[in-house]
């Protein structure tokens, strides 16, 4: 009869620039998928050249090297009697765009260009492709002559069209195009298109999950069909994590679920589905069949080939999972330690160093190391042979075999308290444990020499010995004094670094890990060049409290009883003089706002674009219960005082996992200048005008100036 169709979606670990490597994924993944009996494979977006070149797309050399590597598909024995659909970009008649290539047998049948283009937070794809714009047109594109020479073809379609093979009709949408409400698949559904695919180059973000897959189903609840869903997967050169959860849907439900962090670098979802099951759904749908009646028709692809057999009987009945999303100490525990497995292989250093100082957000990172670990372990464990490869290359040895996470982490992962006399035993102790209980190799230091070395080079200089507020100095004093400690931490940090594996007669250097959290990023309460300062980090994109609820997650699945106590102590920097053995220093009171308070303006500002005088007012409703609106004026404009002081810190901030969109990553996802107007007048006085409105309103007794 031939109406069960076998096809795949496949998951890649493309990597920018790698053609060699991402040539190698690309064959591994149609050899896969011809294996299990698929007649269609679909992979990620751009994923020949990898999705993130950013400006290298401008270049002649990414179009020739993609043109190379098609050509190799092309030519390849595993690219036979399969409808293979590879993404690339092209230049046709002068002008960029991101590109679906489909192919069978040798032969081109369809170059589909983007029609939306993504250009929002993370993604800028307007500045390197420009959009098809031809809804339902079809040109002559000229193939080059490395194309020509392997297919014997001189011209393809181009454009805007579907492919009606012997036995149904594809359609394809790429990443944004899902997400558009316009989104393509509507009306090819209402033109008879029963089986859609989406190509996407889609990044994590915590909570995320749900919405791409809710996008899937309902785009096949609504219309019917088969939806085809492939990403990109893992750290493609940057501070994105492409996460995966390929996915296959049919009438609204998911019949194939793919994982979403993994360190498998090719994945391949396979689904053999009845076609009798998308018709019978459609037609019993009268609102889409009126609708269809009157669509406007796509071009269609006739293409020689079937992805049925015309003799089977026996049919397959789908059954529809539940997706299982992690929750968000799952997703935290997974999605940056995936990154910094790639970071790590990719860079070929052969460790982290980690600047442990007992408080959450430097443990919270220690343990993100320690997953990463366990990962490896489990990896091996499962048969990846490539996993073990890069293992044994970073630690030096052919003949080792990760089975111990700990043991593992005792390789490749260095942890250093870096004690002052502002320090306290108590997290000295802290620091020693968690990095007994992951296994890390621990080193316990003392910067006092160092910074009285600094101190007494100005003192030398100037004459003047600078004091902390404790001791009688001026608040400028005080900070110069906590900034030396802090900046002295990252220079020893670098240098023990490059130096400690050649002290244990081991060979290569260490990455040093930052440990800043992205509400300390917002108001900006970190020391310009400190040890926030590092080469990469992996919880800069998360909040305070999702990294409190994360140290429980590790205390409960890692059997970590260190992190009780770390729990339970209050956050501080310990930069400031103890007093009588005590901290007089909590990160709280100095920010002057609390990590909760932070991650709502952070939100607020980013997410709802909202300014100083929408935040007030958006706050004033929030927060109804527990502050006056003079209050919420008072805190808003020490908020917003504080950020753009210190907004210039942002330009320099260590490149961090993406795991936030209120994330104020200067370097392409939070776009502000870094020099302000820090006093915002107008801006306060439009609040200060409305808490005058609405005390007036209440009765309540005012003053002239709100402060």
């Amino acid at each position: 009869m031939g109406r069960a169709v076998t096809v795949a979606a496949c998951a890649l670990n493309q990597w920018a620039l790698d053609f060699d490597g991402n040539l190698r994924r690309i064959l591994t993944s149609i050899e896969v998928a011809r294996s299990r009996g698929a007649r269609y494979r679909l992979g990620p977006e751009l994923e020949i050249c990898g999705y993130g070149c950013a400006d290298h797309y401008l270049e002649s050399d990414t179009l020739l090297h993609c043109c190379q590597v098609l050509a190799e598909l092309l030519r390849a024995p595993a690219a036979r009697n399969i409808l293979c659909d590879v993404g690339m970009p092209v230049m046709h008649r002068n002008v960029r765009y991101n590109c679906r290539v489909i192919f069978l047998n040798g032969k081109i049948l369809l170059i589909r260009p983007k029609t939306i283009l993504a250009n929002a937070g993370n993604y800028r794809e307007l500045r390197w492709f420009t959009p098809w714009s031809k809804p339902r047109h079809v040109e002559e594109y000229f193939l080059p002559r490395i194309i020509q020479e392997v297919t014997g073809q001189e011209t393809v379609p181009f454009g805007d069209a579907v492919l009606a093979t012997k036995d149904t009709c594809l359609g394809t949408e790429m990443c944004e195009e899902l997400w558009a409400p316009n989104s393509p698949h509507i009306e090819m559904g209402l033109d008879g298109v029963e089986i859609f695919t989406n190509s996407s180059g889609s990044h994590h973000v915590l909570r995320k999950a749900h919405t791409r897959v809710d996008l899937v189903n309902s785009a096949t609840a609504k219309n019917g069909g088969i939806y085809l869903l492939a990403n990109q997967k893992g750290c493609d050169g940057d501070r994105l994590y492409y996460d995966g959860c390929a996915m296959i849907s049919m009438n609204g439900d998911t019949v194939a679920q793919g994982s979403q962090f993994s360190l498998d670098d090719v994945e391949v979802l396979v689904a053999t589905l009845d076609l009798e099951d998308v018709r019978s759904y459609r037609a019993e749908i009268s609102s889409r069949n009126l609708a269809a009646s009157k669509v406007c028709p796509y071009p269609r692809i006739k293409v020689n080939f079937e992805l049925s057999d015309s003799d089977d009987v026996a049919v397959p009945a789908y059954i529809p999972i539940q997706w299982r999303h992690h929750s968000p100490e799952e997703e935290i525990c997974l999605g940056p330690a995936c990154w910094l497995w790639d970071f790590l292989r990719r860079s070929k250093q052969a460790g982290f160093f980690l600047p442990l100082s007992g408080g959450i957000d430097s443990s919270a990172t220690a343990c993100i190391g320690y997953s990463m670990c366990h990962q490896v372990c489990l990896a091996v464990k499962n048969g990846n042979a490539e996993v073990l490869a890069d293992a044994r290359r970073i630690v030096n040895d052919e003949a080792y075999v990760p089975e111990d996470p700990r043991e593992f982490c005792g390789r490749i992962f260095t942890t250093c308290y870096m004690a002052s006399e502002n320090s306290t035993q108590e997290t000295c102790n802290r620091a020693k444990l968690l990095a007994e209980q992951i296994g890390s190799y621990h080193i316990n230091l003392n910067i006092d020499a160092a910074v009285k070395a600094i101190v007494g080079i100005f003192s030398l200089v100037t004459g003047q010995s600078p004091r902390f507020s404790a001791y009688g100095g001026s608040s400028r004093e005080n900070l110069a004094l906590q900034n030396v400690q802090a900046r002295i931490r990252m220079v020893l940090a670098y240098l023990f670094a490059q130096l400690t594996l050649w002290t244990r007669g081991m060979p290569g250097g260490l990455l040093v890990l930052g440990s800043s959290n992205v509400d300390e990023g917002l108001r900006g309460y970190l020391t310009k060049y400190d040890c926030s300062s590092a080469d990469i980090n992996p919880i800069g994109g998360i909040s305070k409290t999702d990294l409190k609820s994360f140290i429980q997650y590790c205390i409960e699945n890692f059997q970590l009883t260190s992190l009780r106590s770390i729990m339970s102590a209050p956050p501080t920097a310990e930069l400031e003089p103890l007093v009588d053995g005590q901290l007089s220093q909590t990160d709280e009171a100095d920010m002057g706002m609390t990590y909760a308070e932070l991650s709502i303006y952070g939100r607020l500002r980013k997410i709802a674009k909202a300014g100083p005088y929408s935040m007030f007012c958006k706050l004033i409703s929030i927060w109804k219960e527990i502050c006056t609106p003079r209050e919420v004026a008072s805190k808003v404009k020490h908020f917003f005082r504080m950020y753009s002081i210190n907004r210039h810190k942002m330009t320099v901030l260590t490149p961090a996992y993406h795991a936030e969109n209120y994330s104020p990553d200067d370097n392409r996802f939070d776009l502000r200048p870094f020099l302000y107007n820090t006093t915002w007048s107008w801006q306060f006085r439009c609040i200060d005008k409305q808490v005058l409105d609405l005390e007036r309103k209440e009765g309540e007794p005012h003053a002239e100036d709100v402060d």
